[in-house]
């Protein structure tokens, strides 16, 4: 609920528990709005309906929705790129794609908010990330694509792709996400997709890892 506290100024590290809290929940609340409505659906009096805040007072922590979604985007890209930055050089090659392929599954299933989030964006032609995506996304890309591929030189995986390898995982695993009511339609009521989206998943790239 909107307690009447007053803010702290637009642009200001928020220094009280009460704006702590507030902003948080503004974050929240659009996460949600963003990830259901798109970018263009969403509003600012559905982001303040949600965070139970007035509309004035969501205003004095942003100045705007841009700048909440922008925001969301700028937390969301480092954790985005984690599971990928976790892949290890001097690891087994087999068991390190396998392993990113069940982290990446795994914050389909734990964050799929942010899933949508971040698809939503791209469809758009990531007009508030391109920035990340052209920088620290794609620098991160090629350093894991040359690890991939000096594995594939040393005889230690198939011969593939690198990138369309890693392009691959994210489609694979991000449907689980941003397609999660089409999946759970097909399948059936009750039906958990994510122990078997693992297996299967699992077994598709231990045969195509195979030499």
């Amino acid at each position: 609920m909107d307690d009447g506290q007053p803010p702290e100024p637009q642009n200001e590290r928020p220094r009280t528990r009460i704006q702590r809290r507030n902003t948080r929940a503004i974050l929240d609340a659009a996460l949600e709005v963003f990830s259901r409505e798109g970018f263009r659906g969403a509003t600012l009096d559905m982001i303040a309906q949600a965070a139970g805040l007035s509309k004035p007072n969501l205003l004095y922590y942003f100045s705007s929705k841009e700048a909440i979604h922008g925001e969301l985007l700028s937390e969301l890209m480092d954790t985005w790129l984690d599971p990928l930055r976790e892949l290890d050089p001097a690891g087994e090659p087999a068991e390190e794609i396998l392993a990113y392929v069940r982290r990446k599954l795994e914050m389909s299933r734990d964050m799929p908010r942010e899933s949508r989030l971040f698809a939503n964006e791209i469809i758009q032609g990531a007009p508030r990330m391109m920035e990340a995506i052209e920088g620290e996304l794609k620098t991160l890309v090629d350093e894991k694509a040359a690890v991939i591929r000096g594995w594939i030189e040393a005889g230690r995986i198939a011969d593939v792709d690198p990138y369309h390898l890693i392009f691959s995982i994210w489609a694979l695993t991000q449907h689980y996400a941003d397609f999660d009511v089409q999946v759970r339609a097909v399948l059936g009521p009750g039906h958990d997709p994510f122990p078997e989206a693992e297996s299967f998943l699992e077994m598709l790239y231990t045969r195509l890892l195979n030499r």
